[in-house]
């Protein structure tokens, strides 16, 4: 509690402090190069005198929209058809704002299998404010293993169950990339079951209390207090900059929460140029320790491997794998241009997670994948990626296909 109270009261000054360095305005250097680059638009021009991106509006100013649809495995079993659209685009000038984000990817399986996510991070003029947004509709079955990290492949059950979730909040920049603010998180799991539904197997089969009985529906709703350092210059490709981004959560029960429970996700991200010519060459870094900081937090709300805000952790590993009270995990990948002009690129990535044991709150197995991708710069004006990545683990592999870099 001692701790939940100074995270309060840190989280709260850092909101009403005012400095005069707040309303300076920051130039960021975050115009795309694309001077000798090519993407696919070009080739399109080129073999059918058509652009697909890039539209020109009235202000001078570009909207940068990309669009994948491909066909993909998805964890619970079966293929769905998912489609990818990417919307990149500036609310101030291009030299002292960042550029805003919204992405849609819904996804349909054809056997009663959908999803609606967007999520958006909007900057305004000279970065003065971070509005972010997650909303979902998901309807699914999806395998779990329990609790811990050590569980065994064939040791699963099949959940069904539909998903909503809205989180929001604003941030204010308090100095030069620093920022500070409040938001409101809403989870709703409804119809719980497995896939005995005439038993309440979820409960025993997990050993966990809140959140995992047949025929249930868990709801989650508390407020944030969010604190973000951000010198990247473009989220859907960053390079170089800083990440930081901590998110304190309260859920109580006069916000309509079933239970009073507390949690703390903190993510941090390093980008190192390593290029010494046209081509470019990054290595990308990213960690994150997400945890509860109380009982009573529902099973599916807990700390879960590909859980994280942009589902982009563990690739390699099959989504919700392995689940605890609370979640190591860091990643390193090394990104390069395999031409001048950018249009080819490829990564290698390495990632290892660790989830705490069911018994005691304690970590103790290690988790690793790895992987390798092909990249083709769909859009240079945003500096998009096709991303075309093969991860492996212990006992599971699999292809991921979609637009912008993991993280």
């Amino acid at each position: 509690m001692i701790m939940n109270k100074w995270l309060l009261v840190i989280a709260s000054v850092c909101v009403m402090t005012k400095q005069v360095k707040a309303q300076d305005v920051i130039k960021t250097n975050n115009q795309v190069d694309t001077v000798g680059k090519t993407d696919l638009g070009d080739v399109f021009t080129n073999l059918f005198n058509m652009k697909p991106h890039g539209i020109k509006e009235k202000n001078g100013r570009s909207v940068y929209f990309s669009f994948l649809p491909v066909a993909q495995n998805v964890p619970g079993g079966g293929t769905a058809l998912i489609t990818t659209t990417t919307a990149g685009f500036y609310l101030g000038p291009r030299d002292s704002t960042y550029i805003s984000n919204v992405v849609f990817t819904p996804y349909l399986n054809f056997a009663g299998r959908f999803g609606l996510p967007l999520r958006s991070s909007l900057w305004t003029k000279n970065n003065g404010w971070n509005i972010q947004g997650d909303t979902r509709f998901l309807v699914y079955p999806q395998y779990t293993w329990g609790l811990g990290g050590r569980q065994a492949e064939e040791n699963k059950i099949l959940v069904n169950y539909k998903y909503i979730r809205f989180n929001q909040a604003a941030l204010k920049r308090i100095t030069n990339y620093f920022y500070a603010g409040v938001g409101y998180a809403l989870d709703y799991h409804i119809d719980i079951s497995d896939e005995k539904t005439s038993n309440a197997v979820l409960r025993s089969f997990t050993g966990y209390q809140f959140g995992a009985a047949n025929d249930n529906n868990s709801f989650s709703s508390g407020f944030t207090l969010n604190l973000l350092y951000d010198t990247r210059n473009n989220a859907f490709n960053p390079m170089p900059g800083t990440y930081l981004n901590a998110v304190y959560r309260y859920n109580s029960r006069m916000l309509g929460s079933d239970n009073t429970w507390q949690s703390l996700y903190v993510d941090t991200r390093k980008y190192i140029s390593l290029s010494h010519g046209r081509k470019k060459e990054v290595l990308a870094l990213w960690s994150y320790y997400w945890t509860t900081l109380s009982k009573a937090a529902p099973y599916l709300d807990l700390p879960s491997i590909g859980w994280d805000p942009y589902n982009s952790s563990g690739r390699g590993v099959e989504q919700n794998r392995y689940r605890g009270q609370a979640l190591l995990y860091a990643e390193a990948e090394y990104r390069r241009d395999l031409t001048n002009n950018g249009l080819f690129g490829y990564v290698v990535f390495i990632n290892a997670s660790s989830v705490t044991e069911a018994a005691a709150r304690n970590f103790r197995y290690i988790n690793p994948a790895a992987g390798a991708g092909l990249r083709i710069k769909f859009n240079k004006g945003s500096d998009t990626n096709v991303s075309l990545d093969y991860g492996f683990s212990k006992s599971y592999n699999t292809f991921m296909i979609g637009l912008g870099e993991a993280f």
